[in-house]
């Protein structure tokens, strides 16, 4: 299973990165919401995992313009972020997000949540 991470934090990346493929999947990596949608463009992926904080394209913009294409509208898209606020959630949400996870997150719950929205 491939799965997409999108976030600015090389940090998060690698900790994504050790933890999803320490369970067996494959990683592809962007920084930004537009990275995200190169990759996408070019490559299949089971589940997208992105932030909302990012520059040059947030998550929100990054998650529509992965709804508006034809070809995503069942693509579970997980996000991860240090954002709480209920009105960022429902952003989340209208935009098209499967799930909401909180940073910092824990790699069994990730996993677990990932699993879910894959089958």
């Amino acid at each position: 299973m491939r799965v997409l991470t999108v976030d600015d934090s090389r940090t998060i990346l690698a900790m994504l990165q050790h933890t999803l493929a320490g369970a067996g999947y494959e990683v592809l990596q962007a920084e930004n919401g537009q990275e995200g949608l190169d990759v996408l463009g070019a490559e299949n992926v089971d589940v997208v995992i992105t932030d909302i904080n990012m520059p040059v394209m947030d998550g929100i913009e990054f998650i529509k313009n992965v709804r508006a294409s034809g070809q995503y509208q069942s693509l579970p898209i997980l996000i991860l972020t240090t954002e709480t606020s209920q009105d960022k959630r429902d952003q989340g949400r209208a935009a098209g997000g499967t799930g909401w996870i909180v940073k910092p997150f824990d790699p069994d719950k990730l996993l677990s949540v990932i699993k879910k929205v894959s089958h």
